[in-house]
This record gives structure tokens, C-alpha cells and sequence, in this order.
């Protein structure tokens, strides 16, 4: 086999790769390597509409790429609150129980007159769902954070931990802890485990959100 087939076949296995990735900034990773190497390929081989092609979707690629890593969080989401007792709420939460409980074994959705409900959208999908508990002393209970599947590589926890929260003047953010990686996203947060009443829980200080 000559290099420039196996050139061909590793960006085609790469394309191919990137369509399986449930992670949307995984997915374009992928495929712009995919896509920019299979567009070098067409070029060398005088095949012009593949090269041209996929020159095309590597620009797609690094467009959308730029928008996730570069624009500010506050103007890529944005926030939708809903009442404890919509339908939406309710179906979300039951087509992802399954998921939501590989992160936080513990939880359990009961709807109270302090809990505030939060979709984070990114243009019209919920990418994020935020359920918590606000006390007098300008503290919050998280008890839900949650991102679907193709939206965890995204910024969404610092748009919420440090835009919303810290506009609605919360001070101190708790959160229930969960499985070792949901945890390690709550330190990359910024939040420290603390204990409360003899079980551990998770501590943030707003303006502490880098």
C-alpha cells in the first residue's frame, strides 16, 4: 500500500471516528483533522471536488470551533427559568434519569417553594438543567447541574456559577457531591469539599469563579 492510500484511508477512518462522538467540540476536533487531511489528499491525487469539499468543511470546523472556545460564555447560552411543575421539566428529567443518576447517585427531583429551575439553552436546545434551593443568608443549594452529553466540553458551569448566580447577588454555592468525575468538575469549578451536618458537600465563594 503507498503512503498517499494510507493518507487517504487514516482521514476517511478519522471522518468516520468523528461522527461517533457524542461530544459536539469532540466531533469537530475530529473531523476538522479528518476533513483537512482528506482535503490534502484530494488536492495531491487531482481529485478537486473532494479536496475542494473538504477544504470547505475544515472552514465549517474551525468556525464553529472559534465559537466554543472564544466567544464569552454570556453570549453563547443563555437562561430559561421554568416552574417546578412543567411537563417539560418533568419529561427532561425522566428521558435523562438514567444519566443524571451515573453523576449524582443521591438525587431526586422534589419540588419545594424555594427550588428555582433553570434551562441553559444554546440557541433554542436545552444543553443544561440547574435545579437549586435558595436560603436567607444569600446562599443557594445546588442540587442539580447538569449538562446533556454533547454539550459537557462546553464553558456552561462557569456561565452559571459566575453570570447568573452572581447576578442574582448569591454569595455561597453549595452542591451535593456526586461520582469522582462529577466531583472533579465541581473542584475545577472552583468549589471545595467541606462538611455539613456530619455529610460532605461542596462549598463555592462566587467571585472565587475564575
Amino acid at each position: 500500500m503507498q503512503l498517499i492510500e494510507i493518507i487517504g484511508y487514516s482521514a476517511s477512518v478519522l471522518i468516520a471516528i468523528s461522527l461517533m462522538m457524542s461530544s459536539i467540540v469532540k466531533l469537530r476536533i475530529i473531523n476538522f483533522f479528518g476533513a483537512s487531511i482528506f482535503s490534502t489528499y484530494g488536492f495531491i491525487i487531482g481529485a478537486y471536488p473532494v479536496g475542494i469539499l473538504n477544504g470547505f468543511i475544515t472552514l465549517v470546523d474551525i468556525y464553529y470551533l472559534s465559537e466554543i472556545f472564544f466567544k464569552k460564555e454570556n453570549e453563547y447560552f443563555r437562561v430559561l427559568e421554568v416552574k417546578t411543575n412543567s411537563e417539560y421539566l418533568n419529561y427532561f428529567l425522566q428521558y435523562y434519569e438514567h444519566d443524571i443518576k451515573k453523576f449524582i447517585p443521591s438525587f431526586s427531583f422534589m419540588p419545594c417553594e424555594s427550588c428555582h429551575v433553570m434551562f441553559v439553552l444554546r440557541n433554542t436546545i436545552p444543553a443544561g438543567l440547574v435545579i437549586s434551593e435558595y436560603s436567607d443568608d444569600d446562599s443557594i443549594h445546588v442540587r442539580l447541574d447538569y449538562a446533556i452529553p454533547g454539550y459537557r466540553d462546553f464553558k456552561m458551569g462557569k456561565y452559571v456559577f459566575n453570570e447568573i448566580f452572581k447576578h442574582k447577588k448569591v454569595k455561597n454555592i453549595y452542591s451535593d457531591p456526586g461520582n469522582e468525575k462529577h466531583e472533579s468538575y465541581l473542584r475545577k469549578m472552583g468549589f471545595e469539599k467541606r462538611e455539613l451536618n456530619g455529610k460532605p458537600i461542596y462549598k463555592l465563594k462566587v467571585n472565587s469563579v475564575g
